[in-house]
């Protein structure tokens, strides 16, 4: 039986400890390997990474030489792993874009309200303020999620070096300039209640991975790993065996 390794990509703000409470073995078959991009979580801004394909190169470099590997990025994380899998299908065998950014970027009212750098600081600092956690949790998290976790999901934005950065490179036109990923299997995952980023968004990845196939999940909102890290952990090794053995 071939280990299918599973290589997790975090949102902005993030790093490796918004997958923490899957642990490393997702099934018999399947482990996970949650790495760090640069400016998260402690990890250096790398002032060659100035793009989205400079991120993704980096990105490229944390892949296991093992094979299979299927690249799993949610948010941010997600555009990262499309920007690189879709100039270097050959790294990859399966691909999980879950609540990915990237569709309506040129209408969506967030990202023309986070233009200005001070508006940028302003929102990392008032996510990571500790009077604010209470509040802030009920609305990042509808269902609870406990103790440490919490409090890491909100320490990683206070130490997020890369945050307003990921507002300048993940643009439109970038978006726009991606060639489609056709020769790797694709599925576009995403909570039927995000209230982050919209399933209907799906409509617009499709155009970037035109034989993606979409799995929408009732009861999920943005951050299922750690709202429901044991339905997520089953559904993502599900997934990434399928997407390997056909």
């Amino acid at each position: 039986m071939q280990n299918i390794h599973v290589v997790a990509v975090h949102g902005n703000g993030g790093g490796s400890t918004r997958f923490a409470m899957l642990g490393d073995r997702l099934s018999e078959q399947v482990t996970l390997t949650a790495v760090d991009l640069p400016g998260f979580n402690g990890v250096p801004l790398d002032p060659a990474a100035d793009s989205v394909p400079a991120y993704a190169d980096h990105l490229a470099q944390l892949l296991p030489a093992d094979r299979p590997v299927v690249l799993l990025g949610h948010g941010i994380g997600g555009s990262i792993a499309l920007d690189l899998v879709s100039r270097r299908p050959d790294l990859v065998d399966g691909l999980i874009l879950h609540a990915p950014v990237g569709a309506h970027l040129d209408s969506r009212l967030f990202p023309k309200l986070m233009s200005p750098p001070i508006v940028r600081r302003f929102v990392r600092r008032a996510i990571s303020a500790k009077p604010l956690r209470g509040v802030l949790h009920g609305r990042f998290f509808p269902t609870g999620v406990a103790e440490p976790h919490r409090t890491a999901f909100f320490e990683g934005y206070r130490t997020c070096e890369a945050f307003g950065l990921m507002f300048d490179i993940i643009t439109a036109p970038w978006f726009d300039g991606l060639e489609p990923v056709t020769d790797v299997p694709t599925i576009l995952l995403w909570g039927a209640g995000d209230r982050v980023l919209d399933a209907e968004h799906t409509g617009q990845f499709q155009a970037k991975a035109p034989n993606a196939e979409t799995q929408i999940i009732d009861g999920w909102d943005h951050f299922p790993m750690l709202e429901q890290p044991t339905e997520y952990a089953k559904v993502i090794a599900d997934i990434a065996t399928r997407l390997v053995d056909g």
